[in-house]
């Protein structure tokens, strides 16, 4: 089984001993750790469908421009606003496809693990969303679906082309806060528009909150969730 430069938090529901028969690989956003979203998780109900593994790992620790180059988890660096705020910011692709390579062998060890694909969800929260998108869309094995909060569709141009067939069907549940000043609603919507254009189901929820998670978003995140791998 692969060796992973990340540092891991595991849980399974389900009591000690419990055989997993799901795995939910949970990407945290921007200065965060793979503890930031342990207690969304204990707010999910999915004894329906048995033992599930959690999956949380933390970031490399990088520079971030954004933030004066302080250096803190990052799956990838955040460029400043070029001088016309009209277009769009400058992305750090090479990050970003390094960090790819990492989410992607956390997927081909659940499945060493005897996890099959198509119970395995990728789900991430702002940086994390952006991850699970650009990951996932371009996994080689057929996943059970792909769950983005508050974030955006990375790499954008090139979804189309680099989009592996095994997952030109994956389900997707995003959600939004209107409020949201850190990715701005629009920019979460035109990630649902592209994918729908590209032909995948996606249930798009919108919450009154910021750049955050509420209890509405986990409930309906649970009920999708049940669904997908009953």
């Amino acid at each position: 089984m692969q060796d992973l430069p990340l540092d891991l938090l595991e849980g399974t529901t389900g009591g000690p001993g419990a055989a997993p028969v799901a795995s939910l690989i949970v990407l945290h956003g921007l200065g965060a750790d793979g503890n930031d979203f342990v207690p969304v998780a204990r707010m999910l109900d999915l004894a329906a469908i048995g033992a599930v593994r959690f999956v949380f790992p933390s970031a490399p620790v990088r520079p971030v421009t954004l933030n004066g180059g302080n250096a803190m988890r990052a799956w990838y660096d955040i460029h400043l606003p070029g001088a016309d705020p009209a277009l769009p910011r400058a992305e750090d692709e090479a990050g970003l496809r390094e960090s790819m390579g990492l989410v992607q062998a956390l997927i081909d060890r659940e499945i060493e693990r005897g996890i099959p694909a198509r119970r395995i969800v990728l789900m991430g929260f702002s940086q994390g969303c952006a991850m699970t998108l650009l990951t996932g869309l371009r996994a080689p094995q057929p996943l059970a679906g792909l769950v983005a909060l508050s974030g955006y569709l990375p790499l954008a141009a090139s979804t189309a082309a680099e989009r592996h067939p095994a997952n030109a069907g994956v389900p997707v549940f995003m959600a939004h806060g209107r409020d949201d000043d850190i990715v701005v609603p629009a920019r979460g919507e035109a990630a649902r528009e592209a994918l729908r254009a590209l032909g995948h189901e996606v249930q798009w929820h919108d919450y009154p909150m910021g750049h955050s998670v509420c209890p509405e978003e986990v409930g309906d995140l649970n009920q999708w969730l049940l669904r997908r791998l009953a």
